[in-house]
C-alpha cells in the first residue's frame, strides 16, 4: 500500500477512535494516548498527524459533519417536493449512523467546545447556517415565515440530540426523533 494510503487509514482510525473514546467517556477527558491506543497507533503518530487533541477532535467533528452532509445529499437527490425535502433533511439528521450514542456524545462535547474554541465555533456556525438554509429553502413554498420555522426546527433537532445525551434513554430511536420534528413541521406549516 502506498504511504499516503497508510496515512489516510491511520488518520481515519484515529478519527473513529476519537469519536468512540469520547462516547465511552462521555466527555473530552480522554487523552491522545487513549485515543491512539484504541486506534492501534502510537500517541507520537497521533500528535504528528493532528498536532493536538483539540485538532483531533475537530477532525472527528468534520468527519461526523461530512457523513451527515453525504446522507443529506443522497436523500435530497430523490426529494421532488418541498415536503419531501423537509423529510430528507430531518431524516438525515437522525439517520442511524448519525444518531448513535458515541456520535451524540461527540456532538454534546462539540457544543461545549464551540463556546471557547474559535475553530470549533466556526465549524458549528457553518453547520447551523447550512441546516437553516436547507430547511428554509424547503419551507419557502410551505410557510409564511420560513426562516422562523426553520430556526425552530433546527433548534428542535439540536435539542433532541442534547436531550438524548443527557438522558439515560437507552439506544437512540432515529424514527421517533425524526417523527417529532416532522410533527412540529406539519403543525407549523398548516
Amino acid at each position: 500500500m502506498r504511504r499516503t494510503g497508510v496515512m489516510a487509514l491511520r488518520k481515519g482510525a484515529l478519527v473513529n477512535a476519537t469519536i468512540a473514546e469520547i462516547g465511552r467517556e462521555g466527555s473530552l477527558d480522554v487523552t491522545v494516548g487513549q485515543i491512539a491506543k484504541a486506534a492501534g497507533v502510537s500517541s507520537a503518530l497521533a500528535h504528528h498527524y493532528f498536532g493536538s487533541k483539540e485538532e483531533l477532535f475537530l477532525a472527528a467533528m468534520r468527519a461526523i459533519l461530512s457523513g451527515f452532509g453525504t446522507e443529506a445529499r443522497v436523500r435530497l437527490a430523490t426529494a421532488k417536493t418541498p415536503e419531501a425535502r423537509l423529510r430528507a433533511i430531518v431524516e438525515a439528521s437522525f439517520a442511524p449512523q448519525n444518531f448513535q450514542p458515541h456520535v451524540i456524545s461527540a456532538w454534546l462535547n462539540f457544543y461545549v467546545m464551540a463556546q471557547h474554541v474559535p475553530a470549533a465555533n466556526r465549524l458549528l456556525r457553518v453547520y447551523q447556517r447550512r441546516l437553516a438554509a436547507n430547511l428554509t429553502h424547503a419551507l419557502r413554498a410551505l410557510s409564511p415565515s420560513p426562516e422562523a420555522t426553520a430556526a425552530t426546527a433546527a433548534a428542535l433537532i439540536d435539542g433532541l440530540y442534547i436531550r438524548h445525551a443527557l438522558a439515560d434513554a437507552g439506544a437512540p430511536d432515529s424514527a421517533t426523533a425524526a417523527a417529532r420534528v416532522m410533527d412540529y413541521l406539519k403543525v407549523a406549516i398548516r
